[in-house]
């Protein structure tokens, strides 16, 4: 009876010290991960952005220009409109893979303690 009591103890003494442990560090990996998701957040923000700049954009493009500087002006804006599409594209992935990465964070708080 007196091993048992012992064995209670020590594993009621050990359970009280990890439990804060586990605690502290599920909280820190959810802070992490909401950090993490604020992140995603301000990348699509970007991405939103981008994509209203290539609204105005298009406006531009779509108008008539008669004299050859307007031409070259509109064919300008074409290959600005291609390059800044290609980063609004690559923008929206980014904030997919963030997303992701937040909740990895999530799930490794939940492996730590195994």
């Amino acid at each position: 009876m007196a091993g048992t009591m012992a064995g209670t103890m020590a594993g009621a003494t050990g359970g009280t010290v990890a439990d804060p442990v586990a605690a502290a560090d599920a909280a820190a990996c959810a802070s992490r991960s909401y950090e993490v998701r604020l992140l995603a957040a301000r990348v699509a923000v970007c991405a939103d952005r981008a994509d209203s700049a290539l609204s105005r954009l298009a406006g531009l493009e779509l108008q008539t220009w008669q004299s050859p500087a307007g031409r070259a002006y509109r064919t300008a804006l074409s290959l600005q409109a291609a390059s800044l599409r290609r980063s609004r594209n690559t923008l929206q992935e980014a904030s997919a893979v963030v997303l992701r990465h937040a909740q990895n964070v999530v799930l490794s708080s939940g492996r730590q303690g195994y």
